[in-house]
C-alpha cells in the first residue's frame, strides 16, 4: 500500500503514529518532500474521479491510500482492511481536531 500525505496534515501525522506503533509496512510518500512527488500526486488529484468531491470543496485529498491494484480511498479503516489491520481505535489518535473524526475533514 502507498500512502500520499504531508506532515502539515493532522490526519497524515496521526496515520504515521499509528503505522509506527503497529509496525506494519507501507510506502509513505510525502508530497511536500520534492516537486516530483508533488507532481505525481497532483496528476492523480487533477484527473481521478475519487477527488471530485475533494476538489469541489477546495480540499487537498490527503491522506490518500492506494492499494497495490490501484484502488484508492481516503478512509483509513478501509485501507487498513486491505493489509489485514484492525480499525483505528480512538485511543490511537494522538492529535484531535474539534469537529473531525478518524477519517479526517475533506
Amino acid at each position: 500500500m502507498k500512502v500520499y500525505g504531508a506532515d502539515i496534515c493532522i490526519d497524515c501525522r496521526n496515520y504515521k503514529v499509528i503505522q509506527k506503533a503497529r509496525g506494519f509496512e507501507a510506502e509513505y510518500i510525502d508530497i511536500t518532500e520534492d516537486t516530483a512527488k508533488l507532481r505525481e500526486f497532483l496528476q492523480m488529484r487533477d484527473n481521478d474521479p475519487i477527488f471530485d468531491e475533494v476538489r469541489a470543496h477546495s480540499g487537498i485529498g490527503i491522506p490518500l491510500f492506494v492499494k497495490e491494484d490501484g484502488t484508492k480511498t481516503f478512509d483509513i479503516n478501509e485501507a487498513f482492511s486491505w493489509i489485514g489491520q484492525e480499525p483505528v481505535k480512538e485511543e490511537e489518535i494522538v492529535e484531535h481536531r474539534n469537529s473531525c473524526g478518524i477519517n479526517g475533514c475533506k
